[in-house]
């Protein structure tokens, strides 16, 4: 008799519960790990589809798979939004000066690569919208798996509703500074900037709980939206300065570009050159997890996502240089007066120096429009990991937001749910600058503190039970690249809670180094107090008789081969 055979008649006189946690599950949907313990049987590059893969994964397919992988591709490089972003850090950049700015790009685009490397190969792995908590359950020791997993998918799930928070808060004060330019006696007070930033999350949910194939669409409108507000700013800005009577009809040169030093902050200029210069980066060029929580509703998945991954990273590194350029060579060389613009953000400073009045109001429109867009993207990233996180009962009230729509096929409940915890944490806005800036900080060392674990645990504990995807650089680039990951978002994570000046008062305290550990405490303070009567790790909903059907009989006689060989060992 044939292994798949036994294991037929094996599932044949076993009751088939709807759920199954991966700790309890039968042979035949489990393999034994390195260390003795049963871990889930994932093999992305041999899979013939993404249902076969997603089934190894331990899920039945609930949504549909609209997203091409340029779409993938497209919900990075909207979150990302390259001049949107760069207007929202451009300030806090060039405080470093144009050394700053330039360098300090560059040097943090090549190096979060390096991350976007790593995590496509994990992705091309597992690919499932949960994949970073799912992967830490998989390679963590037995003892702490559990623990492990919940804490970075809880501290994912805030870092994501923080990104949610910190694009939408800053579209807001692109509104809001186009209203200033318009109307110079405008007021803008927090319950105003809290008040637009609700009613804009509230119109992004709206329309991200419609179908997946109109959120896919909705990509395709933000790639072209971002490129065409790129290239008009290539043409439209230079031939500005030339006509400007304020910029003495010149541009900056290449020693004002590539050369000049400022620091406006007390830290000596090496350390705010790290803490300024690279931060518009680092927070620009993020969120590129996202392509990996849109794995459920992404064809040929394991290749897919690493695309959208790697080709987001790539593509907004490179554009992103070269539009820091522009504007370092089109801009006032009074460093100060950019910064401290009385628009509010320096941007504005520069359209209105080099365009006037009525083209720096169209700029910012269209800026608005490609912000929208941003939001909208990091709404569904968002929603993705929040139901993720339900189905396998992570989070208060998972029954309820687990459900994904019958007529729309998205997790509807899960999108309002996500968008609700935005506006939540988006309270901390009354506060003042001061919590807006740590709500920022929170959306970038919250992921690095998520994504730190999945890729650590890989390259050591989990090493030998990693099974590649179709995605891999190889035995020996890959672990390189990993470890170079692992070292710079430490550093990014240790960089994040520093103020911007050596020299702190109550409002200039950067408190990311109170909110940013503090979640991690409480994740793990709530997991030990109430949550681990619920969450037993990653949740299987298949019976062992749907298994079959959807991996294929190949899959099951590699798995019963494989814990023959491993009881057989044991044995002996």
């Amino acid at each position: 008799m044939s292994t798949s055979s036994s294991a037929k008649n094996t599932i044949t006189n076993r009751k088939s519960p709807a759920e199954v946690q991966i700790g309890q599950l039968h042979e035949i949907q489990a393999v034994t790990s390195s260390h003795g313990v049963p871990i889930r049987y994932v093999d992305a590059k041999s899979a013939t589809s993404d249902q076969q893969v997603l089934a190894e994964i331990g899920y039945k397919e609930e949504l549909k798979r609209e997203f091409s992988s340029i779409q993938i591709f497209g919900v990075a490089f909207s979150i990302m939004g390259l001049l949107p972003s760069i207007a929202s850090t451009l300030d806090g950049g060039l405080t470093a000066g144009p050394v700053g700015l330039n360098w300090g790009w560059f040097v943090a685009g090549g190096l979060i690569l390096t991350i976007g490397i790593a995590l496509a190969e994990l992705s091309s792995s597992i690919p499932t919208a949960g994949a970073v908590y799912v992967s830490c359950y998989q390679w963590a020791p037995q003892r702490v798996r559990k623990c492990i997993s919940f804490s970075v998918g809880f501290l994912d799930t805030l870092a994501l509703s923080a990104s949610v928070c910190s694009i939408v808060y800053g579209l807001a004060q692109q509104i809001l500074s186009a209203v200033v330019v318009t109307n110079p006696d405008f007021d803008v007070t927090n319950p105003i900037s809290y008040g637009v930033f609700a009613a804009c999350i509230v119109l992004m949910t709206a329309l991200t709980s419609m179908t997946s194939k109109f959120t896919s669409k909705l990509q395709t409108v933000s790639i072209v939206a971002n490129c065409f507000v790129i290239v008009l700013l290539f043409i439209v800005l230079p031939i500005g300065v030339k006509r400007s009577d304020k910029l003495n009809h010149s541009f900056n040169d290449a020693k004002f570009i590539f050369g000049k030093v400022d620091n406006l902050s007390d830290w000596n200029s090496g350390w705010n050159w790290c803490i300024a210069g690279m931060m518009p980066a680092i927070w620009t060029i993020g969120a590129y997890d996202s392509c990996l929580h849109m794995a459920e509703e992404a064809r040929d998945a394991p290749r897919a996502v690493p695309f959208g991954i790697v080709g987001s990273i790539s593509v907004c590194w490179i554009l992103g240089w070269l539009v820091c350029i522009v504007l370092l060579a089109c801009m006032d060389p009074d460093v100060d007066n950019i910064v401290n613009s009385a628009y509010g953000q320096g941007i504005t400073q520069i359209f209105y120096d080099a365009l006037g009045k009525r083209w720096t109001l169209g700029f910012l429109s269209l800026l608005i429009i490609c912000q929208f867009l941003m939001g909208a993207s990091t709404v569904v990233a968002n929603s993705r990991q929040f139901w993720a996180f339900a189905r396998d009962d992570a989070i208060p009230f998972s029954g309820f937001f687990k459900k994904v729509s019958g007529r729309t096929a998205v997790p509807v409940r899960a999108v309002w749910g996500s968008s609700g915890l935005a506006l939540a944490l988006g309270c901390l806005c009354f506060a003042g600058d001061t919590a807006s800036d740590a709500l920022f900080s929170l959306s970038v060392a919250g992921m690095y503190m998520a994504l730190i674990f999945p890729i650590t645990l890989r390259l050591t504990y989990g090493k030998k039970d990693f099974r590649p995807g179709p995605f891999y650089l190889g035995d020996f680039w890959s672990p390189i690249i990993n470890w170079i990951s692992v070292f710079f978002q430490a550093f990014v994570i240790i960089m994040m809670m520093f103020p911007s000046n050596k020299s702190v008062a109550p409002d200039s305290m950067n408190y990311t180094v109170v909110i940013g550990p503090g979640f991690w405490v409480v994740s793990l303070i709530y997991y030990f107090l109430w949550q681990r009567k619920f969450y037993k790790g990653p949740k299987s909903n298949l019976t062992d008789e749907e298994f079959q059907e959807f991996v294929g009989e190949d899959v099951i006689d590699a798995i019963m081969s494989h814990n023959a060989e491993v009881h057989k060992d044991r044995m002996v």
